[in-house]
């Protein structure tokens, strides 16, 4: 374990995260700088999404209904998988004087209520294996106090993307972080790319390119007032969402209907546009990252029902930024600074969350 604190004026840092869409592990080298004034600064450096196998990414799908052994086996050959990612990305790219690898781990468990929370990959032996000081396992802290646990990404927000009135992130799901009177509040919306994908999937596309088969759709209005009536969305933040909650409650609602996978595409894309589009101030500046940016059907109808500007950056920043805030995250947990706002998961106090793990 790290007990000293690394203070200085630049970091450089891998940050890797593996979300719910199972989209694959994205790792980012990031150069992060703080000014006199406590300004944070980032540059990229290289960046890459390698895709799972599918075998892998069926059984880390299936993950939630394993036994304890049986995750605990999982966890063992997660990390040693995503060890050997992290490994080749480094040598692939001539990566050098790292700092710190900042890991998010790929969550299975996330019953925050319960005070559980499962990062798999995030094992101690993981900084032995790639030769490098690792920072990881960032919720577990939060959680314990209390918290959520989720989301984790709004301090990033907070501190190098301030411009903006709303930051919305479009991956497995949405979520959101904004200003309020001065405090950070941010939370999850709804699902989207982990019943999407799942969808498209069952039409033999890994994912609906630009929102073309939901455009081809036709939205079934029964199906969309029950999924907008679910009670997830009438709770006050903070509060998340897992997959736990939606094979609860999102597919039996969409599997009891008969109509074509494309019908139920349509209509869920009109229940997130929906969710999405009632949480901004109209003629609001938003920045979107995440996978769901590229739908730009699904932005058409964010706009078409909240009149907001939707700021879709380059390609790096789009798809790499939940990299890019682990990285950061890691990097104040190195500084022993706050990185997981009570303001935004609902825990007893702020928290430096993370283990950090010494070769």
């Amino acid at each position: 374990m790290f007990s000293q604190k690394l203070i200085k004026q630049n970091y450089h840092v891998i940050g890797v995260m593996s979300g719910t869409s199972l989209d694959g592990i994205d790792l980012a080298e990031v150069t992060f700088s703080i000014s006199k004034k406590g300004e944070w600064s980032y540059k990229f450096g290289k960046a890459e999404t390698v895709p799972y196998h599918e075998s892998l990414k069926q059984e880390l799908q299936d993950a939630i209904l394993f036994s304890e052994k049986a995750l605990n086996k999982l966890n063992i050959r997660y990390t040693r998988h995503i060890s050997e990612v992290i490994s080749a990305f480094v040598d692939k790219f001539k990566i050098e004087s790292i700092d710190a690898v900042c890991s998010h781990g790929h969550t299975i468990l996330h019953q925050p209520d319960s005070g559980v929370t499962l990062q798999i990959g995030n094992l101690p032996e993981i900084a032995a294996l790639i030769g490098q000081r690792v920072v990881c396992d960032f919720r577990v802290k939060d959680v314990q106090l209390g918290g959520q646990g989720a989301p984790l990404v709004p301090i990033g927000d907070k501190l190098i993307f301030k411009d903006f009135d709303y930051c919305l992130n479009l991956g497995g799901f949405a979520n959101v972080s904004l200003d309020n009177n001065g405090k950070r509040v941010a939370y999850d919306i709804c699902p989207v790319n982990i019943v999407l994908n799942s969808y498209a999937n069952l039409l033999g596309f890994p994912y609906d390119d630009n929102g073309n088969i939901a455009r081809g759709g036709t939205v079934i209005i029964e199906i969309l007032e029950s999924l907008n009536q679910l009670p997830f969305y009438k709770k006050s933040p903070p509060k998340s969402l897992g997959l736990e909650w939606v094979k609860e409650n999102i597919f039996p609602v969409l599997e009891a209907s008969n109509t074509t996978k494309k019908n139920k595409i349509a209509t869920f894309t009109a229940h997130i546009a929906n969710q999405i589009a009632h949480q901004f101030k109209t003629n609001s500046k938003v920045l979107v990252t995440g996978g769901g940016a590229y739908n730009t059907f699904l932005l058409e109808e964010i706009k078409r029902i909240n009149p907001v500007e939707l700021v879709v950056p380059e390609s790096q920043l789009l798809e790499f930024k939940e990299a890019l805030i682990f990285g950061l995250l890691g990097v104040l947990r190195l500084r022993g600074e706050i990185n997981c706002l009570q303001s935004v998961t609902g825990a007893s106090v702020d928290c430096s969350g993370g283990n950090i793990f010494e070769i």
